[in-house]
C-alpha cells in the first residue's frame, strides 16, 4: 500500500492531470511534504503500482520493449500516410477507367482519405482512454487492411470513395492514439526523440508516397498502389498483434483492481485513478473532451489552427505538384513524383534537428528547476519564418519558369519550417496534458488539422487560375505570416494561460 507521502503525490498528480492545480504548485506541495511530513493516511482500499519499480508499469518495461512499441506505432502511421498520397499520381488513370470527367472528383479521390482522418479521432481517442489502446490498434488495423483491399478491387468510383473514406477513418486510430502510447512508455525528458520517430510516418509518408506511386501507377497500374499498402498493413498488423501490450496506465490499474477484487473478495477496492464514474459516463466525458479542449483552452485552439493551416498548405502542394511540374517543366507522371522530394528532405533535416534539440531545450533551466512544457516552443519561434519565405520562393520561381531545382529548394524550406510547427505543437500538447489526456489533446489537434487539409486543397485551382503561381502563393504566404505571433505568445505566456484557462477533464 502506498505511504502517506506517496498518496499525496498521487492525489497531486491526478489534480495536475485534471487541470485543477499547476505543475509548479504540485512541485511546491511535494517539497513542503518532504520537509514537514504528514500523518499516515493510507487508504487500504486504494490500489496502485507495487512500488516505483513495478515491472507492470509501462514506464518500467525494458527499454527494448518500450522502443518496440514506439517503432510499431510509427510503422502503423507510416503506411497509413503513404496511402494518403501514393495514389495521387494514378488518380487520373482511375477516373479515366471509370469514365469520370469531373476534376473535383479527381481531387476528392485523394482528399476523402484525409476527411476520414478528421472524423475518426472523435471516436477513437475516447474509446482508447476508457478501454485501452491495444484493442483500438487491433480493430483499426483489421478494418484498414480489409478496406484497402476493397479499394484495390473497386469497380466504380462510388465504391472506391466509400472504401477510401473508411480506410481514412481506420488509419486515424494509430495517428490519434500513437502520441498517447509514446507518453505511456517514454519519460518527458526523453520524449523528443521518440516523438520524432513517431512523426516520421505522418511527415515522410505523404512525401515518399507519390514518388513510389508515380512509378507503380505508370508501370503496373493504380490498383497496385493499394495492394502494396495492404501487404505492408498486413505484415505490421500481425507484428503488432503478437508483440504489443496495453500501455494505458489507467486501464492497466483498472484491470489490476478487477483481479484483486476476485482474489480478495473485497468489492471496495479502487484504482488510484478511479474517478467514480461508470464506463458509459467515462466514455461520454472522453467523447466531449476534445471539443472542450478546443472551446475552453486557447492553447489547444490556436495551436490546432496554426497546425491546420500548415497541414492544409502541405496538402495543397501535394495535390498541385503533378500539374505544376508536368505543365511548367514537362515532367512525366513518374518523374513528377520526384518533385515531392524537396519537402521530404526538409522534413528529414527537421526531424534530425528536432530529435537533437528538443530534449536538450527541456534540460536548459538552471538550478535543477522543474522543466515546463513551454521549453518545447523556442524551436517553433526560430523556424516558423521559413514557411512564408519558402512559399514566396516556390511560387515566384515556378511562375518565372526558373530551373526546376529552384522551386524545389523553396519547398525544402517549407518542409523544414512546417516540421517545427507540427512537431513542437504535438509534443507540447502531450507534455501539457500528460498520458491521461494526451490522446484527446492530439485528437482535437488532428480533427481541426485534417478537416482543413481535406478541404483547403479546393482553394488551389481557382486561386492559381485567377492569380497565377506567383501571387497565388504570395496570398498563402501572407496568411501564414498572420499566424506568426502564436509561437511567441505561448512561449512567453503559455504557463500563465494554462493556469488562467484550465480545462476540467
Amino acid at each position: 500500500m502506498p505511504s502517506s507521502a506517496k498518496l499525496v503525490h498521487e492525489l497531486d498528480s491526478t489534480a495536475v492531470s485534471e487541470g485543477k492545480i499547476s505543475d509548479t504548485e504540485s512541485s511546491q506541495h511535494h517539497t513542503h511534504d518532504s520537509q514537514v511530513g504528514v500523518e499516515d493516511i493510507r487508504d487500504p482500499n486504494l490500489a496502485d503500482w507495487d512500488g516505483p519499480d513495478d515491472p507492470e508499469n509501462p514506464m518500467n518495461w525494458p527499454s527494448s520493449s518500450r522502443m518496440l512499441h514506439v517503432v510499431l506505432v510509427s510503422m502503423f502511421t507510416l503506411y497509413a500516410n503513404l496511402a494518403s498520397t501514393m495514389f495521387a499520381p494514378g488518380a487520373a488513370v482511375l477516373l479515366a477507367e471509370f469514365e469520370v470527367t469531373n476534376s473535383t472528383i479527381t481531387v476528392f479521390c485523394v482528399t476523402i482519405y484525409i476527411l476520414g482522418f478528421s472524423l475518426g479521432p472523435l471516436i477513437v481517442a475516447p474509446l482508447s482512454e476508457v478501454y485501452g489502446r491495444n484493442i483500438i490498434y487491433r480493430f483499426c488495423n483489421l478494418v484498414y487492411f480489409a478496406f484497402t483491399i476493397g479499394c484495390a478491387l473497386s469497380t466504380n468510383v462510388a465504391m472506391f470513395l466509400v472504401f477510401r473514406f473508411i480506410c481514412g477513418c481506420a488509419a486515424s486510430g494509430p495517428m490519434t492514439i500513437g502520441g498517447g502510447t509514446v507518453a505511456d512508455v517514454v519519460l518527458p525528458e526523453k520524449r523528443g526523440k521518440a516523438m520524432a520517430l513517431f512523426a516520421m510516418g505522418p511527415l515522410l509518408g505523404p512525401v515518399i508516397g507519390p514518388v513510389i506511386g508515380g512509378f507503380v501507377s505508370q508501370s503496373i497500374g493504380w490498383r497496385w498502389t493499394f495492394w502494396l499498402i495492404a501487404i505492408m498493413a498486413g505484415v505490421f498488423s500481425l507484428l503488432g498483434l503478437f508483440l504489443m501490450r496495453e500501455t494505458n496506465a489507467t486501464v492497466l490499474l483498472n484491470w489490476k483492481v478487477a483481479k484483486l477484487r476476485k482474489e480478495t473478495g473485497n468489492p471496495h477496492l479502487v484504482s488510484k485513478t478511479d474517478l467514480k464514474f461508470s464506463a458509459s459516463q467515462l466514455l461520454v466525458r472522453a467523447v466531449l473532451r476534445p471539443s472542450k479542449m478546443l472551446i475552453f483552452s486557447p492553447i489547444v485552439l490556436l495551436l490546432s489552427l496554426f497546425c491546420a493551416f500548415v497541414f492544409g498548405l502541405i496538402q495543397l502542394l501535394f495535390t498541385t505538384f503533378p500539374s505544376v511540374f508536368e505543365h511548367a517543366y514537362g515532367f512525366g507522371p513518374g518523374i513528377a513524383g520526384l518533385s515531392y522530394l524537396g519537402l521530404g528532405f526538409g522534413f528529414i533535416l527537421g526531424l534530425v534537428l528536432f530529435a537533437v534539440l528538443s530534449d536538450k531545450l527541456l534540460h536548459q533551466k538552471p538550478g535543477g528547476e522543474v522543466a515546463i512544457p513551454e521549453l518545447r516552443l523556442p524551436l517553433m519561434v526560430w523556424f516558423s519564418p521559413l514557411i512564408p519565405v519558402g512559399i514566396f520562393w516556390y511560387g515566384w520561381s515556378a511562375q518565372q519558369h526558373a530551373h526546376w531545382i529552384v522551386p524545389i529548394l523553396g519547398t525544402f524550406l517549407i518542409g523544414l519550417g512546417s516540421l517545427f510547427i507540427i512537431m513542437p505543437a504535438q509534443l507540447y500538447l502531450v507534455d501539457v496534458f500528460g498520458s491521461e489526456a494526451a490522446a484527446s489533446a492530439l485528437a482535437a489537434n488532428l480533427m481541426v488539422r485534417n478537416l482543413f487539409g481535406a478541404f483547403f486543397v479546393f482553394v488551389a485551382p481557382p486561386l492559381y487560375a485567377h492569380m497565377g503561381l506567383g501571387w497565388g502563393n504570395s496570398v498563402l504566404a501572407f496568411l501564414c505570416m498572420g499566424f506568426a505571433p502564436i509561437p511567441f505568445l505561448f512561449s512567453r505566456y503559455g504557463e500563465m494561460l494554462r493556469k488562467r484557462f484550465p480545462v476540467d477533464l
